[in-house]
């Protein structure tokens, strides 16, 4: 186990070295350059233009720029380009905001896909698995930003409560349980949105799986053996089909940052999808690189987790 997770450390440390080294080349290869002149913008004069390029080291060769770039990120100098406010700081802030939306979403997510899945798929060509089967491939046909729109239009015409933000303004003033509960609610309806599409994705590849694993020659002798339909379906069957989710599991960290950002600009949601959004239209390179070096720990720290989990689902599996 020890020499398993120190080798995986290794590897993942060499990749995300490798993947700072492309974004980086990526992000600098982009047309223009940050530090140019707007000829619309006449306070930004050449002399503040060669002062913000020493300020942040763009006068130097690019691999010089790379090793300043991340020194200071690491010791939390880097500042936005902006407002000049500490990257780490900011980011941490918004992952925060981020955080309960991913939260709720996943569980939501994961909670109903196997349910569903799993029923569909034992009660194959019946009337809940053609309804599920339906009402699945059109929410995956809807664009999120539309099925969005009916959402805000549909709760606010009919419950007359405002969705758009984290809370609701003029309600500083209010005892902690309501200001928690206003909280809640805006915090559900683009849950809700976040994960209709996942559950719709998900609930199908529960069911493929699942109608895989039932025609396996273990599980007919399972049947023939006597056992309860509980025991050959969920004990033999889904135990064997989950698997491939494993790997899905594993890679549901990234979409705390990429997976969010048209569901916090829709909503107002001050969270790191709308951020990054920000950035790239601003072109703030420090902030760009940081969320991109983030979503590579992220998807690596996921794989690993993934492996780990991969030998709880089948003991046949050895590190």
């Amino acid at each position: 186990m020890l020499s398993f997770i120190g080798r995986s450390v290794i590897q993942k440390i060499v990749t995300l070295f490798f993947v700072s080294i492309v974004s980086f080349l990526i992000i600098h290869m982009a047309p223009g350059k940050p530090s140019q002149v707007d000829p619309l913008n006449p306070k930004f004069t050449p002399e503040m233009v060669e002062r913000f390029r020493k300020e942040f080291h763009l006068d130097k060769p690019l691999y010089t720029q790379y090793f300043y770039f991340y020194h200071d990120l690491f010791t939390g100098k880097t500042v936005s380009w902006k407002d000049n406010q500490p990257v780490l700081a900011k980011i941490f802030e918004r992952f925060l905001n981020s955080l309960p939306l991913f939260i709720v979403g996943t569980i939501l997510t994961w909670t109903l896909s196997f349910p569903v899945g799993i029923r569909s798929a034992l009660h194959r060509g019946g009337l809940y698995d053609r309804s599920a089967t339906f009402f699945s491939y059109l929410f995956i046909s809807i664009p999120g930003f539309f099925f969005a729109y009916i959402l805000i239009i549909f709760v606010v015409n009919s419950f007359h409560v405002p969705v758009i933000g984290m809370e609701t303004f003029g309600l500083e003033s209010l005892s902690w349980q309501r200001m928690f509960m206003d909280r809640i609610w805006h915090l559900l309806i683009p849950s809700i949105l976040g994960a209709t599409g996942g559950i719709a994705v998900l609930s199908r590849y529960v069911r493929s799986q699942m109608l895989e694993v039932e025609g396996q020659d273990y599980v007919r002798t399972a049947k023939a053996k006597g056992l309860t339909a509980e025991q050959v379906h969920y004990k033999h069957a889904l135990r064997n089909a989950l698997l491939p989710f494993v790997t899905m599991f594993g890679l549901i960290l990234p979409g705390l940052i990429g997976g969010s950002v048209i569901i916090e600009s829709i909503f107002s949601w001050p969270g790191m999808g709308r951020m990054a959004y920000e950035a790239i239209l601003a072109r703030d390179y420090p902030i760009i690189l940081t969320v991109n070096f983030i979503s590579a720990v992220l998807v690596l720290g996921g794989t690993f987790v993934s492996d780990l989990l991969y030998m709880v689902v089948d003991p046949r599996i050895r590190l």
